[in-house]
């Protein structure tokens, strides 16, 4: 009987990174995935968007979990999963990412004990092997939640898949390093961007946005070190507006940082900038294509825009993704205003080195689905 594995996805990060491993898994003959929601995320438009565009199959079991403070949610995750875990027995479950529904359902499978044993190539087991996509990604700051959540998960991870070649010396350093159980496949995440360019070209959003044609920047700001103090958020901005001067700037604004945005009164220039609600994933792949910089403090968008040959400038101290600084587009300033604008005039004067780094070519899933074929033969 094929062995079962749960695959889990939660907040929006997730979606790229569960598309083509669920697409890469329906050919497998050892063992069969079922895919859960958490829920983490849920905006009833943007999440039907992005499982339509992605061709997300719809989900075997949805948690609803919805959000909270991070002890709260990943509390109520683990309540409700462990439910599904008992009810599913099954042998895996495949987590992805760095987001609280990685820790959680990862900490429920670590702790459960199934009805019956069974066997992989790691030996007889009586519960579930825990599988992480995107191990070894390491910031060192524990001031951020993910960077807790990467260490947290990889240290009860069974399976270990690597995405930057950087995360197999990470991985050796914290005494992870056995062959069997540790994996260097490339970034699934790529997997999608390559799959969906075409589509992606087909867009309209720039003329929706009246800026085909001209030269414009792409603006993303999340992470709480830049939003959450009104202070570092307002000269951030004030920063980001003397780049809009040299280019227009495209800000889709993330829902928690509006409520910032909002609580501070802040105004943009309308002439400078085209402040926006988050878009689909088709669209926004369309706008990063295309766009002259990238100014953000997201991780995926890091990766996306090294393979695009955008250049990136990262508002952030760290990267847990080195590879794209070393091997790619990418730059990072923090949040000094010289260094920024520093790294925005070499972009727009088209000084970036563009290359890929090794494994990044769109067939890190079919990669993953065959060792767990192995495993689970």
């Amino acid at each position: 009987m094929a062995a079962k594995i749960l695959c889990v996805a939660g907040a929006r990060p997730n979606f790229m990174k569960i598309a083509p491993l669920l697409a890469a898994f329906r050919d497998a003959k050892s063992f069969e995935a079922r895919l859960v929601h958490t829920g983490q995320h849920y905006d009833e438009k943007l999440s039907k968007i992005f499982f339509e565009e992605l061709a997300i199959p719809r989900p075997d079991v949805e948690l609803e979990v919805g959000s909270g403070s991070h002890a709260q949610q990943t509390a109520e995750i683990m309540r409700r999963f462990e439910e599904v875990v008992v009810r599913e027995q099954p042998q895996a479950v495949l987590v992805v990412g760095d987001v609280n529904s990685t820790t959680a359902c990862a900490l429920v499978a670590s702790k459960i004990r199934l009805d019956r044993p069974f066997r992989s190539s790691l030996g007889e087991r009586t519960r579930p092997l825990v599988i992480h996509v995107e191990a070894g990604l390491r910031s060192f700051d524990n001031d951020m939640p993910e960077e807790i959540n990467r260490k947290v998960v990889d240290a009860i991870s069974d399976l270990l898949f690597v995405s930057d070649p950087i995360g197999m010396e990470l991985l050796a350093k914290e005494n992870v390093s056995d062959p069997e159980r540790v994996f260097f496949v490339g970034n699934v995440m790529i997997d999608t961007l390559l799959g969906a360019k075409e589509k992606a070209a087909k867009s309209t959003i720039r003329q929706e946005l009246g800026i085909a044609g001209a030269p414009y920047g792409v603006v993303t700001l999340h992470r709480p070190s830049n939003v959450d103090d009104p202070a570092a958020l307002g000269r951030l901005l004030t920063t980001l507006d003397r780049v809009a001067e040299r280019v227009r700037l495209v800000f889709p604004v993330h829902p928690r940082t509006r409520q910032k945005l909002a609580a501070m009164g802040h105004a943009f220039d309308e002439g400078r900038w085209k402040v926006v609600d988050p878009c689909g994933y088709i669209d926004f792949l369309d706008l990063t294509a295309n766009a002259s910089l990238v100014l953000t403090d997201s991780g995926g968008i890091q990766e996306e825009t090294t393979v695009l040959g955008v250049p990136c400038v990262t508002l952030r101290e760290n990267t847990e993704r080195p590879c794209t600084i070393d091997q790619g587009t990418n730059r990072l300033v923090g949040t000094d205003p010289s260094a920024i604008l520093d790294a925005a005039d070499r972009a727009l004067a088209g000084a970036v080195e563009k290359r890929v780094p090794p494994l990044w070519d769109g067939k890190s899933a079919e990669r993953i689905r065959d060792v767990l074929e192995r495993v689970f033969a």
